[in-house]
Parts: structure tokens; C-alpha cells; sequence
């Protein structure tokens, strides 16, 4: 039992009230309960500890001032989190009380910016325990006294040591008492717990003068990290790997995945985690456990919920459909269209619970609290667009219209050579030339002006999806229940600044002993033909909607910027204008990027179930940048 030595204290006053000032970050509020901490410690120390040290390097701060020397206070805020809500009883929480009522919450050295000139190396740091003193708003704030000598000069570093149990996020340190005035140093970060690992946090003032060089190489070195190991879940290290996590190959060998990143398949670098090679796949890692990124990378705690209870909301959206027809027949499709428009208008009730397993368990909670007040019946919302129009996506004008201003503007390209042809090899693909014909166009131009004037007026565009998804047919076709074919889709320029689509080109590749097959399509309103024709708009919608998801968004907005990420934070410091210039943009998407590696992009994962691509959609994506992306200007 715990037997404190509080009679011999100089001064006494009541205990504070018990409040845990940090969120852990195992989130475990559970544990093994302990009696109020005022039953057994009733009294606490109201001055500051201070302490007296023989070591060479370090000055500890002393309760007595001299003439030259000064007194100086520091101020930490902590953030007080949502968990401290639920996090009120457990062995990590009262161990962490105790250290707050015996004063030793937080160790704070300072470090000078200047070197001593006796000696050419760092002045001696001068350090103290912060105590909790109360809240104010949001923060719990705690403080400490230092006795200071004037030939310290100013302060250049802040070392933090979390004597807590569990990490604590620390918001800034507020210190006064210098000549030059208060000086404030921003942390808004994460500082983990001494006994998980003992190497303290520095936090820099401004700038890295010569006193500051050796402690910022340090805290470099560290951010990097050595190359080995599995990661934890406090580290901050950022250290460069390849995607060769999103395949399962040990759970089920139809889940092995080509690793992106290497000869075969260029693309950008993720941050390494260190888990084990899969027993079945050397080249692959394991999936066991959480997708490690650095700590402060994670989410907030709001950011955090907000993200979830979105990511619920539209999982169910998708997940619907698919629900519902695997509940009747899991090889039945859409009956009718009014099937489709009955998502919108009249929704889907939910069937029968009993003997559906996981349906009286999560997903009756998640739909009862999606559908509050609508009788367990979820409808999807109808697009602005469908109120206006029911049919709009049937029309020509909508598909034209939202090639260049719909989710993936950045595909549609102006045609500069004609006739179109391939860069394919014709010896593995078929022939190069495209079927679409100068007679072809100019009908359907209808006299307005030909197809060579059309080109020199700038006013033929292209949505090219051939030559990317090709070599994907043969592949994608042997998987069960898919098809797949390249497509082009030219669009005419009218007068009043509005596309309007001329013709779509389908193509197979040469497969099972039989020839590359081509056809073109064009708008017509003939009865088997208009529906041809809309069976080829489909496979391009697939087709833009495949690659604005894996290349426009996934690609070029979170996949290129983890190396960023990864390369700022091992090379600058956070005191850096272009790191605080870039840190906004950055903030969060290596945790997403994470996210997705988990349960979007992985095998059998929702872009796999969702997509025409199937098992191929990441290859097709390393493919895509491969090809598109230039590093030569």
C-alpha cells in the first residue's frame, strides 16, 4: 500500500480535485479501479519541488535567488481532450493523480541559444518540475520556477519529460521573466510518457543558433529514425517504404497484391510501419494491427469522431445496394429502372432480423441511428440534378456537360493528332489505328464545318481511356462476373461554349485464340441502337469513374503528398516558413492515407468490390503514374 510521508511537510493545504489533464492514447478508459485518491492523500506540497544534482552537464533549479541570478516562471498548457471525460478511473489514471499532488507532472529544462565560450559547447541546462495548478477554459495549466543566472542569455530550447503514465498534449509554454520579455514557445503536440521512452521532447523558441545546432541534429536523427524495427504507436519517426501492405497473401493467397513501388510498377513512397514479411510473400508485410504514422500525423479527437460518423454514413450508402440483393439473390440484378429511382423515392426497409446475424448486432444501430424517426427505412438523397430531371443522366447534354465540371475534370484532353492511334505494341494488342473515321465525324458534325477545321479551331476533345485500360481487358475479364474494354469518347465544341459527345469507341484486346475486336458507337435514336448507344456511355462512366478515384483523387491528392509529408518533417525544422507554409495542407493525410491502406484500397476492399477494374485497380493506378507523371521539367 501506498504510505506517504505527508506529516513531515512544511506547509499543507487541501488535495486538488482528481482530473485526469491528457487524453493516453490507448484510449483504454477501463483498468483496475483504485479507492479517491483524497482517502488515502488528503494533503499535497504546495511549493515547488526543487532538486540538487552533482551532474556536470545540468544546473537544477534552486529555491534560493541571488543577485545574479533571475526568476523565472513557466507556464504549460495542456489541452483537456473528450477522453478525459470517459477516463476517470483506472491504474494509469491514479498513478498519474499521484504525480500531480506530489508536484512532478512535468520536467521542463531550458536550454540557452548560446555556447559557452569557455568551452565551445552547450551552457548548462537549468530545469525544474512543473505543478498542476488549476484549469483555465479548455487547458489545464501547469507551472514551474527557475532560478536563472544572467550569463544564461536567451532561451533557445525547452526540453519536455512527461512523468505522467500516458502521453499528454502539450498546446505552449508560456515563460516570463527574461530581460527581453515573455517568450512563447508553440508545441501543439503530443508528448509521450518517460516510462514508454525515456529520450525527452525539444521544443525550439525561433531559430537554430549555434547553441541549438547539436540538440537539432539530434531531434533530426530521431525523426528519421534508423531504418529498422516496427513502429509504435508514440513514435514520431518518418521514414520512407513501398506499398507492399494491401495485399493479405498469409489470410488467403487470392489476396496477394504486386507491390507498387519498385521497377515494375513505379509509384510514390508511404511511410514505413516495420511490421513482419508475410510467411507466404517475402515481399509483402503483414496486416496485423494498427497502420502505424507518426503521432502527431493522427487525428484529433473531434476530427476524429466527425471522420467516423461520415465514414459510417456513406459505408451504408454503398453498402446497401449490395445488402440487399445478396438478402434475395446474390445474382439477381436491378429488375427495372424504377428499381434504381426507388432508392431515392421510397428507400429500403430493413428485412426481417431474425436469424441475420451481424444485422441484430452493428448494422441494426447504425441504421436505426442513420434512419431516426423513418422507421428503419434509408433512402439515398436524389441529386439536385434528378429533382429537376429524373432522366437527366439518360441525356447526351448531362454526359457532356459533366466531363469537363463533374467529379473528374481533369481527364478531357483537346485533340491535337489525327487520325487517332495507339502507342500500344500492335504485336500484343491489335492494330494501333482507331476505326473512328473523318466520314464518321463530319455526319455527325452535320455540315457545321469538317473534321479538319474542327482541329485547326480547337474544337474536337477527347476522353482517352484506350491505351491505359487495355492491357487490363484480358486480366480483368478472367475474373468472374466482370468485363472490361478501352474506350475513347471525342466530343464536339458547339457554338454556345457546350460539348456535345460525337461518337465512343470500344475495344477488346486479342484473347482466347480471337482478333482484337473494335466497335464504334455513335448517338442515334433508333430502338436497339440508342440503347447500344447508351450501353457504351456506361462503360466510359465506368471507365472516368474508376480513374478519377484511383488516379485524379487518390493519386494526385493523397498518394503524392505522403513522400512530401515524409521528406519536410525529416528535413525541416517545424520553425521553418515553408514547414509552417505547407503544414496546413499536409495536416491529417497521412492518417487517411493510412485509412485507406486499411479499407479502401486493399485487397477485396471497397475499391476492389466497387470498381470495373477489380483486383487490377491499384496496378492500373502505379500504371497511370508511370505513364503520366513527369519529373524531366
Amino acid at each position: 500500500m501506498l504510505k506517504p510521508q505527508v506529516d513531515s511537510l512544511p506547509s499543507l493545504k487541501p488535495s486538488l480535485p482528481l482530473h485526469n489533464p491528457f487524453i493516453h492514447g490507448s484510449g483504454n478508459g477501463s483498468g483496475h479501479p483504485l479507492l479517491p485518491l483524497n482517502s488515502c492523500l488528503p494533503f499535497y506540497n504546495s511549493h515547488k519541488p526543487f532538486r540538487f544534482s552533482s551532474s556536470p552537464t545540468t544546473i537544477k533549479a534552486t529555491a534560493t535567488a541571488t543577485e545574479k541570478s533571475l526568476r523565472v516562471k513557466a507556464t504549460v498548457k495542456v489541452k483537456e481532450t473528450v477522453g478525459d471525460v470517459l477516463t476517470h478511473i483506472g491504474l494509469n489514471r491514479g498513478l498519474n493523480d499521484i504525480q500531480d499532488l506530489l508536484g512532478k507532472s512535468i520536467l521542463l529544462e531550458l536550454v540557452s541559444m548560446e555556447l559557452d565560450p569557455s568551452t565551445g559547447l552547450e551552457k548548462e541546462r537549468v530545469e525544474a518540475f512543473a505543478d498542476r495548478v488549476g484549469h483555465k477554459g479548455e487547458d489545464i495549466e501547469y507551472e514551474a520556477e527557475f532560478q536563472v543566472g544572467r550569463e544564461f542569455g536567451e532561451i533557445g530550447a525547452v526540453c519536455v519529460e512527461n512523468e505522467h503514465h500516458e502521453e499528454m498534449y502539450v498546446d505552449e509554454i508560456l515563460i516570463h521573466g527574461f530581460p527581453k520579455g515573455p517568450v512563447k514557445v508553440k508545441c501543439a503536440s503530443w508528448v509521450h510518457s518517460k516510462y514508454e521512452d525515456p529520450h525527452n521532447r525539444v521544443f525550439f523558441t525561433n531559430k537554430t543558433p549555434n547553441g541549438l545546432k547539436k540538440l537539432r541534429e539530434k531531434e533530426l536523427m530521431y525523426l528519421r529514425g534508423n531504418g529498422t524495427g516496427e513502429r509504435k504507436k508514440f513514435e514520431r519517426i518518418y521514414d520512407y517504404d513501398v506499398y507492399n501492405d494491401l495485399g493479405d497473401p498469409d489470410h488467403n493467397l487470392k489476396l496477394k497484391r504486386s507491390v507498387l513501388g519498385g521497377k515494375h510498377f513505379p509509384y510514390p513512397r508511404r511511410c514505413r510501419t516495420g511490421r513482419w514479411r508475410c510467411e507466404t510473400d517475402p515481399f509483402s508485410k503483414k496486416r496485423n494491427g494498427h497502420f502505424y504514422v507518426p503521432r502527431d500525423e493522427c487525428f484529433s479527437e473531434i476530427k476524429q469522431l466527425t471522420f467516423s460518423a461520415k465514414t459510417v454514413y456513406s459505408l451504408m450508402h454503398c453498402l446497401i445496394p449490395t445488402v440487399q440483393s445478396t438478402i434475395a439473390d446474390p445474382n439477381k440484378p436491378f429488375p427495372h429502372i424504377r428499381a434504381v429511382d426507388s432508392l431515392f423515392s421510397d428507400g429500403i426497409s430493413l428485412p426481417p432480423l431474425k436469424e441475420q446475424g451481424l444485422w441484430n448486432t452493428v448494422l441494426l444501430r447504425l441504421f436505426t441511428a442513420i434512419t431516426e424517426g423513418s422507421e428503419d427505412v434509408l433512402r439515398f438523397k436524389a441529386p439536385d440534378t434528378m429533382a429537376r430531371d429524373k432522366f437527366f443522366w439518360f441525356r447526351d447534354e448531362e454526359f457532356a456537360r459533366q466531363t469537363p465540371v463533374g467529379l473528374n475534370p481533369n481527364s478531357i484532353r483537346l485533340v491535337t493528332e489525327w487520325p487517332l492511334k495507339s502507342k500500344l505494341d500492335p504485336s500484343i494488342y491489335g492494330p494501333a489505328e482507331s476505326t473512328i473515321t473523318d466520314e464518321m465525324i463530319n455526319q455527325e458534325i452535320r455540315g457545321i464545318m469538317t473534321v479538319e477545321q474542327a482541329l485547326r479551331q480547337k474544337r474536337l476533345f477527347i476522353l482517352d481511356y484506350h491505351d491505359l485500360y487495355l492491357p487490363y481487358v484480358k486480366k480483368v475479364r478472367e475474373v468472374n462476373g466482370t468485363t472490361l474494354y478501352g474506350s475513347r469518347t471525342l466530343f464536339f465544341l458547339n457554338s454556345n461554349d457546350t460539348l456535345r459527345p460525337l461518337a465512343i469507341e470500344l475495344t477488346r484486346s486479342p484473347m482466347d485464340g480471337k482478333p482484337q475486336w473494335k466497335q464504334v458507337y455513335v448517338p442515334s435514336w433508333g430502338s436497339t441502337a440508342c440503347w447500344l448507344w447508351r450501353f457504351a456511355k456506361t462503360h466510359v462512366l465506368a471507365h472516368y469513374a474508376g480513374y478519377h478515384q484511383l488516379v485524379s483523387h487518390w493519386l494526385r491528392t493523397h498518394c503524392v503528398t505522403e513522400p512530401y509529408i515524409i521528406a519536410t518533417n525529416r528535413q525541416l525544422s517545424v520553425m521553418h516558413p515553408i514547414y509552417k507554409l505547407l503544414h496546413p495542407h499536409f495536416r491529417y493525410t497521412m492518417e487517411i492515407n493510412a485509412l485507406a491502406r486499411e479499407s479502401l484500397i486493399n485487397a477485396n476492399g471497397i475499391i476492389e468490390n466497387s470498381f470495373s477494374l477489380n483486383k487490377y485497380s491499384l496496378e492500373l493506378c502505379a500504371v497511370a503514374y508511370d505513364l503520366e507523371w513527369r519529373f524531366d521539367h
